[in-house]
């Protein structure tokens, strides 16, 4: 009796060799042996048939074990390939650029105003035999210098104390060659005041005062705006309008025109002018004249445009 599994078999093949149009010598020699042993063989023909159609057979994973030593190697991964100069790949993010197509520039715009507000640096700096005694003599004087400053009608708020200080003194003489020994002779105390001075017109006579009151060190004078938003402003403004012409130009002159601005970034500083005293200060010659010139205010913005034809 005819095992139906071998005509199953068989059609199976019959079907696979419409499909995959397989060669006719090897039809015949599947057929007899497809009759002769169905059972051992479907396995097989599913195998040859899948490879002959290329397609893979989805295999269980083999136990873990060494490698049979005629097994035959597996094939190496695909990588992808760097093809050498080749063109950037595009990108859809607004701000994805090409270094080629932007444009630096960097300008600054410079303001000069005549100050309002004056910084006086002074101070009392006394010397003693003892800690002690410098110390008292300092506090002595620095209360006449605080005593002045009120009745030249400085505020409290207005007066800072920038540095205070007490160091011993040492006598280096008559020591003997390649000596390094000292001899102690005193202390030095100082106290030193940041004042801001409102009122220019009696910036002389204060600093006058400062010093009868017992003040003996002046460690500088500056002038500046008490506020100085506005001249900033004025400055960044100036700034910006030089780069964007300047930007303009080196794009018409290339052939590109200015797409956008891609970064902004500023960086000023403070730059007192020193000018020519007024008439009116001159006159007064019982106080110590002080030029209050001009102050500047400076600010340089570096900006990168983007650049389109």
């Amino acid at each position: 009796m005819q095992d139906k599994r071998g005509d199953l078999d068989f059609a199976g093949m019959t079907q696979f060799n419409q499909e995959c149009k397989w060669n006719p010598v090897l039809e015949n020699k599947m057929t007899l042996m497809m009759r002769s042993r169905p059972r051992t063989l479907v396995a097989t023909f599913a195998v040859f048939g899948l490879a002959a159609c290329g397609q893979t057979a989805v295999e269980d994973p083999a136990p873990a074990g060494p490698a049979p030593e005629n097994a035959a190697p597996e094939p190496a991964a695909i990588l992808p390939t760097v093809v050498p100069n080749a063109p950037p790949l595009e990108s859809g993010h607004p701000n994805s650029i090409q270094p080629e197509t932007t444009l630096s520039i960097s300008a600054t715009g410079e303001v000069k105003r005549e100050p309002d507000i004056a910084f006086v640096s002074a101070g009392v700096t006394t010397e003693a035999e003892t800690a002690s005694e410098a110390m008292r003599a300092n506090a002595s004087a620095m209360n006449g210098v605080f005593e002045a400053l009120d009745a030249a009608n400085v505020a409290r708020r207005d007066m800072q104390t920038s540095n205070f200080s007490l160091q011993p003194r040492y006598d280096y003489s008559n020591r003997p060659s390649g000596s390094s020994s000292s001899r102690l002779v005193g202390y030095t105390a100082s106290n030193q005041l940041t004042v801001r001075v409102r009122d220019l017109d009696a910036l002389g006579e204060t600093m006058d005062a400062l010093v009868e009151a017992g003040g003996n060190t002046f460690s500088g004078l500056r002038f500046a705006l008490e506020d100085d938003r506005a001249a900033k402003d004025e400055a960044r403004g100036l700034a910006m309008r030089d780069a964007i012409a300047r930007a303009e130009l080196y794009a018409a002159a290339s052939g590109y025109e200015v797409a956008r601005i891609v970064t902004i970034s500023e960086s000023g500083g403070y730059d007192p002018q020193p000018r020519m005293m007024k008439a009116a200060r001159s006159e007064m010659a019982s106080s110590t004249p002080v030029a209050s010139g001009e102050v500047g205010y400076s600010v340089t913005v570096n900006v990168v445009f983007e650049l389109r034809q």
